[in-house]
């Protein structure tokens, strides 16, 4: 059976590099939310998502569960059971700084939901009409927690958390919870919650050669 003591863990330059980017974004992003408007351009892009027919309603607001706050435990007690504790730590951490960073950003950008600030938005389901909208919260967690995942997944399988991410942040906009803006900041600020994390916990060293993952027969390192 394949233990954790035999895999190496490293600190990527990558990781440094996303939180720098994360960084020079969510300040660009914030700069153009300040005031708390949002710009023809952004509404224009909210109304072709938010406009789409209400037949995807009950699926969206499915989706966007994946991002409750509740997802990053989980992860973290998955990876324990996969004996993958960096990992879990990383998980850990990534929750920590959701709930951290979007609490410091909301104290520099103070931004209303789009039920407030964009003219005939369409609010679906229990989607508040007022409260802060810049960034999303669902967001960041998920933005995170696939830059921490990722390295543990091989082949197609580092798609999915992608997949997943792009989903919850197009049900954020389509059920009039999120402007475009809110969802950009957001990945910036997952990114630079997951790269810390990463620089803190560390991630496995790669390739693995062929060989040595059939002989342990797992599909997660």
């Amino acid at each position: 059976m394949h233990h954790q003591t035999d895999v190496r863990y490293r600190r990527r330059r990558s990781d440094a590099l996303v939180v720098g980017a994360g960084l020079i974004t969510i300040l660009v992003c914030g700069t153009l939310a300040h005031e708390g408007r949002v710009g023809r351009l952004e509404a224009s892009v909210f109304h072709a998502i938010n406009g789409l027919t209400d037949a995807f309603s009950p699926v969206m607001r499915g989706v966007q569960l994946f991002g409750v706050i509740m997802v990053g435990p989980i992860v973290a007690v998955v990876a324990l059971v996969f004996r993958r504790s960096r990992l879990a730590a990383a998980a850990a951490l990534v929750t920590i700084g959701k709930l951290l960073a979007e609490r410091t950003v909301w104290q520099f950008v103070e931004r209303e939901r789009p039920g407030t600030t964009i003219p005939d938005a369409i609010v679906r389901g229990d989607t508040p009409l007022t409260g802060v909208s810049f960034v999303s919260g669902h967001v960041i967690l998920l933005v995170g927690l696939a830059w921490v995942v990722a390295p543990y997944l091989r082949g197609r399988w580092r798609v999915v958390p992608w997949l997943v991410v792009a989903l919850v942040a197009f049900a954020r906009i389509y059920l009039g919870a999120h402007a475009p803006l809110d969802v950009v900041g957001g990945v910036a600020v997952g990114l630079l919650v997951g790269g810390a994390a990463n620089l803190i916990a560390g991630v496995p060293e790669r390739p693995m050669s062929r060989a040595h993952d059939r002989h342990h027969g797992a599909s997660v390192r």
